[in-house]
């Protein structure tokens, strides 16, 4: 039988950490964001995020992109480090002993209380060595950018950054479609470098995701 002392020694029961209403905190009064561990978080205005774009754009031309993929993967490895210590620290247990639905779910729920949209997992071409990420509604997918190529480098960069880390494996990320474009969604698809350089032609020469895919995978 279980006694009363043994239901005391651990009485909570731990929900989704990054559940919006418990995870951000904020004084309005004195303009401060901080999560739950007390971290200070920041707000950028789409106004801001258009404007750093715009100002890439007209200074480097055509590197934007690749400024916004590098700015993206050293945020993602900061972005990396801190779920993983939060998690750690709320749970119990390593990101590696965490059930993979219980992974995503936090993820997901981490992703839209950062503001960055929705986001899901597409496991349809795991066994050929792609992992495609799907997001919704991304603050990132701005047409600030001149051209028609996706522009949602940035988020490229942290999802190559996480994943990369996660697996414990040097992975290379690439946008196939943006809701800038009028796509339904954005798509990533996350590979080994060597095998997925090709897919960034690709991109270029206008083709769309499932034929890119099937290039890849042909």
């Amino acid at each position: 039988m279980i006694s009363v002392a043994d239901l005391l020694t651990n009485n909570r029961v731990p929900g989704n950490y990054f559940a919006t209403d418990t995870y951000v905190r904020g004084d309005l009064e004195i303009g401060i964001l901080e999560n739950r561990r007390g971290d200070r978080l920041i707000a950028l205005p789409d106004t801001l995020i258009q404007g750093i774009y715009a100002g890439l754009d007209k200074e480097t031309g055509q590197a934007a992109r690749l400024v916004l993929f590098n700015c993206g993967r050293w945020w993602g490895k900061n972005f990396y480090t801190r779920f993983r210590e939060e998690l750690t620290e709320y749970y119990g247990t390593s990101l590696a002993d965490m059930a993979m639905v219980e992974f995503l779910q936090c993820l997901q729920q981490c992703w839209i209380t950062y503001g960055w949209g929705k986001l899901e997992l597409d496991q349809s071409y795991q066994s050929r060595g792609f992992l495609i990420i799907k997001t919704w509604n991304s603050p990132f997918a701005t047409r600030s950018l001149k051209g028609d190529l996706p522009v949602c480098s940035l988020e490229a960069g942290v999802l190559c950054s996480f994943f990369s880390q996660l697996t414990g494996r040097e992975l290379h990320s690439v946008q196939t479609s943006c809701e800038s474009l009028g796509a339904d969604c954005n798509r990533f698809v996350l590979g080994l470098t060597k095998r997925l350089k090709p897919a960034e032609l690709l991109v270029e020469n206008g083709m769309e995701h499932d034929a890119i895919m099937q290039q890849l995978c042909g």
